[in-house]
């Protein structure tokens, strides 16, 4: 079946056009991504903001006209924690049903963290019992999934994302160190609470997903432009994590728009993103990360046409 998948999230809006197979393979046609800052003031205001609203439209109208050109089957949306957490976020999801055609909801933590386990451990050998984590940071949350051999046994949804963060408490450009300071504090706080000792203990790898760590990955790599055959699998050091945030960090936001291997309108929030990043493997006491291109996107576009991948648990409780 060719099914699309909207994923609308904190900080950005992306699209996937796929054809699922029975046996659960996916041949991507169509995947684009658009920073629209939906999460804008979510965090002060406790509301979606019309302009952002209005930025997120502008994008669902062009990938709508992608769904029809490419004769998707059916359509549905992702709607995740900027939506979750505002006040007027069911009027907004019930806007993209109305006015886009568009099968969209607004999902639970626990939800996202299933679609995206599934998303990122559909390729995966299902006899490695290695246990791993997938890390998926957000503009708005950070989503912890615990497991090994394609089956979740932990999630947590943690309210600590790269727009919420920034917001808080990166107010200088460059962000002054003691700025940068309470991010991690943030971070390590957020991330400490929802996450038992005995399961950072169990962890002996982890996949990261969603646009910090990809971005993360082009750049150590020093890509002329972003290419996702080269950043899927890339192996993302601990070192080169804390590396790359000191050449972020110590940059303007026009001249961080510049780096190599960085979407420029990921520069206003991939400095807060680099240190959650290094703060959620220092959590599992990890020096490194395989960076994934496969998540909430893919999960989603599998969940709708088999339900589930074989070899999938069921969502699992933290």
């Amino acid at each position: 079946m060719r099914v699309a998948v909207v994923d609308v999230g904190t900080n950005s809006t992306r699209l996937l056009v796929a054809d699922v197979g029975d046996d659960g393979s996916v041949t991507e046609l169509e995947r684009r991504t658009t920073i629209t800052r939906l999460g804008q003031g979510v965090d002060r205001s406790g509301e979606l903001a019309p302009e952002a609203m209005d930025r997120v439209f502008a994008a669902l109208g062009a990938y709508r006209a992608l769904i029809d050109e490419r004769g998707a089957q059916r359509a549905i949306g992702v709607l995740t924690s900027a939506v979750r957490d505002a006040a007027n976020g069911d009027e907004f999801a019930a806007r993209v049903r109305e006015d886009l055609g568009i099968d969209a909801r607004t999902i639970a933590g626990e939800e996202e963290a299933r679609l995206t386990f599934l998303g990122a451990t559909c390729e995966r050998d299902g006899n490695d019992d290695t246990p791993i984590v997938v890390i998926d940071i957000g503009g708005g949350s950070t989503e912890f999934i615990v497991g090994a051999a394609r089956e979740a046994t932990f999630h947590a949804s943690t309210q600590a994302g790269v727009v919420r963060l920034t917001e808080r408490h990166i107010a200088d450009d460059p962000p002054r160190g003691a700025q940068l300071d309470a991010v991690g504090r943030d971070a390590r706080r957020l991330f400490g609470d929802a996450l038992p000792e005995d399961v950072r203990a169990s962890v002996r790898a982890a996949v990261a997903v969603a646009g910090t760590p990809t971005s993360l990955g082009a750049i150590d790599q020093d890509l002329e432009s972003y290419d996702s055959r080269q950043v899927h699998g890339h192996r993302l050091s601990l070192a080169a994590c804390r590396r790359i945030l000191g050449l972020l960090a110590s940059l303007p936001e026009p001249e961080r728009r510049r780096v190599r291997g960085l979407h420029p309108d990921r520069a206003p929030t991939i400095v807060a993103g680099a240190v959650m990043l290094i703060e959620a493997l220092k959590a599992f006491d990890l020096d490194e990360t395989e960076v994934s291109e496969h998540d909430i996107l893919r999960g989603a576009a599998l969940d709708a046409v088999l339900g589930a991948h074989p070899g999938d648990a069921p969502a699992p409780t933290s």
